[in-house]
């Protein structure tokens, strides 16, 4: 596992140890499940084919998302389960985190472009990191999405 600065962390799906592994797995139910109020499978199989990006504050984890390589959600890589702690909020984590996320999906997979599956609402907040919606607006479990992708300096 590689810890970055400011208790940052990348790891494989093997390299993470079970305590981290349920700290993360409790963060994405306590977000996406009970706060959004969104009962849908979050263990879906992608996790084991995902770098798991995470910020931590001793043992508690504060903001996390997975990036997956080309062709496993799209044919580009992709980023996912993008969530930041309740109490963590406020503090432009998220927006460290979404930088962090592509920093890492375009040095992993260089020229594979990078795309994600965001809340309707979050249109804008991507947009300010470079996406541009790439799709109209979807269901997703229930909750409006739309695809956006990473526009890429040519």
């Amino acid at each position: 596992m590689h810890t970055v600065p400011n208790n940052w962390e990348t790891a494989s799906f093997i390299e993470l140890p079970g305590p981290k592994v349920y700290e993360i797995m409790r963060l994405r139910q306590q977000v996406f499940v009970v706060e959004q109020d969104c009962l849908y499978c979050d263990m879906d199989g992608l996790d084991p084919q995902a770098l798991h990006l995470s910020a931590w504050r001793h043992d508690t984890v504060l903001a996390y998302l997975r990036a997956l390589p080309p062709g496993v959600s799209y044919p580009e890589s992709a980023l996912g389960r993008i969530v930041v702690a309740p109490a963590a909020r406020g503090q432009d984590l998220g927006r460290e985190l979404v930088r962090r996320g592509i920093e890492l999906s375009l040095a992993t997979w260089p020229g594979a472009g990078l795309c994600l599956s965001g809340q309707a609402h979050l249109v804008p907040f991507y947009a300010s990191l470079g996406f541009e919606t790439a799709s109209d607006v979807y269901d997703e479990d229930g909750i409006p999405h739309i695809k956006m992708r990473l526009r890429l300096e040519t």
